[in-house]
């Protein structure tokens, strides 16, 4: 457990607590190995699927629109019936989902991959469920005065969930297949989910509450007022956006000239994510101690020179930018995540899926749109795209965002 770690309500360490950061953790890879699993793929799909880039990239996009459009509702579910309830419910029924999605290119010719896209929409709308209540639950049980810092462990959690499904279905998938790839992952993804039910205690400070549509309306509306939270919420659309651009097309840059190597070996580029794994604890420790807007600052910055990097064509140096923007992403994404619970004006859940809302669906557009600017610029074009997502969010949250 990492220092500072998982405190009961009154700051002191509890086996209630640390068993629910230990079942946050493994929800957490489950969640993001699933949606990302394509992600190395995607060279695979396109050749496989006789498609362009950008098309094969809406295996993720489909998958992080449907979790923007779940967050919301989820929210109010795990309101009503409880956070651990609603979870379970949701990561089970996507791994169902991602399971009949693979499946389906393989059962019709004609129109296996458009069933694929619906399917995993709707895998990523039952996704949805986990970041739409884990951050709340973790704010409920947790002190407020380490939430940030517990949360930062979580997102590591997110982290290496998103590596997993990257590493382990690129070279299976380049051996196997893709659907074998993706497969694989599943399986993985439900161990995770058995972890999750075994150890999530039950909630201690969670009480239910069934909104109204008014209620729910002014439990979105009153967040959307704050400034603040307005800006968080940005951040989340435009650096998520960036980040999966980056990674959805990285494969495709590697494969070709002048690197030209093996989709299998570019795959192990994905093992810069456990640079995420380490900065997101840290950068939460960091924001509880010092202060927020710093934090996530600095690392919108750190993101922005590992993207500026991998422009240079030496394979070690766009290994080593990619590592770079990755730490730099995951701590200022801690910071966010963690802050839009503490800032939250009308509903905590419904200000975590607003959060959300926007991160997934940055990810959603831009993830596609960093393919066409690959078409129509190569990856200088990506590359300017994403740069340009960032340095809007740093603008916003400098001139925006208050000094605490």
């Amino acid at each position: 457990m990492t220092p500072g770690g998982p405190v009961g309500r009154d700051g002191q360490a509890t086996p209630h607590s640390r068993r629910l950061l230990i079942a946050l953790f493994f929800i957490g890879v489950a969640t993001f190995a699933q949606l990302y699993s394509p992600q190395g793929l995607l060279p695979l799909i396109a050749a496989e699927q006789e498609i362009s880039a950008d098309r094969a990239a809406l295996m993720i996009s489909a998958a992080t629109l449907g979790l923007a459009l779940g967050v919301i509702p989820w929210s109010y579910i795990g309101d009503a019936h409880g956070r651990k309830p609603a979870m379970v419910w949701a990561i089970s029924l996507a791994c169902l989902f991602g399971g009949l999605a693979v499946l389906m290119p393989g059962i019709s010719a004609e129109f296996g991959f458009e069933l694929a896209l619906v399917l995993r929409l709707v895998e990523g709308f039952m996704l949805g469920g986990v970041p739409a209540l884990a951050v709340a639950y973790l704010n409920e049980e947790v002190s407020p005065k380490i939430a940030v810092a517990a949360a930062g462990t979580y997102i590591s959690g997110t982290s290496l969930g998103g590596l997993t499904g990257r590493i382990v279905a690129a070279p299976v998938g380049e051996q196997l297949g893709w659907k074998i790839g993706m497969l694989l992952v599943t399986v993985i993804a439900a161990i995770c989910v058995l972890v999750f039910l075994r150890l999530a205690p039950a909630a201690q400070n969670f009480t239910p509450a069934r909104a109204r549509p008014g209620e729910a309306l002014r439990s979105l509306t009153g967040n959307l007022r704050s400034p603040t939270l307005r800006v968080l919420y940005l951040q989340g659309f435009l650096t998520m956006g960036g980040f999966v651009a980056m990674y959805n097309f990285l494969g495709f840059h590697l494969t070709a000239p002048p690197f030209s190597i093996p989709l299998g070996i570019a795959s192990f580029v994905f093992l810069a994510y456990l640079a995420g794994t380490w900065s997101s604890p840290r950068a939460g420790r960091l924001a509880a101690r010092h202060s927020r807007k710093p934090v996530l600052l600095a690392g919108n910055l750190i993101m922005m020179v590992g993207v500026g990097l991998t422009l240079i064509p030496h394979l070690w140096v766009v290994i080593l930018g990619t590592v770079v923007l990755t730490g730099g992403f995951f701590a200022a994404h801690a910071v966010a995540s963690g802050w839009v619970g503490a800032a939250a004006t009308a509903g905590r859940a419904q200000s975590a899926s607003l959060y959300n809302l926007g991160y997934y669906g940055g990810s959603s557009l831009f993830g596609y749109l960093g393919g066409t600017a690959l078409h129509l610029a190569g990856w200088p074009g990506t590359v300017a795209m994403v740069l340009g997502l960032a340095g809007l969010a740093t603008v916003l949250a400098a001139v925006v965002l208050p000094k605490n």
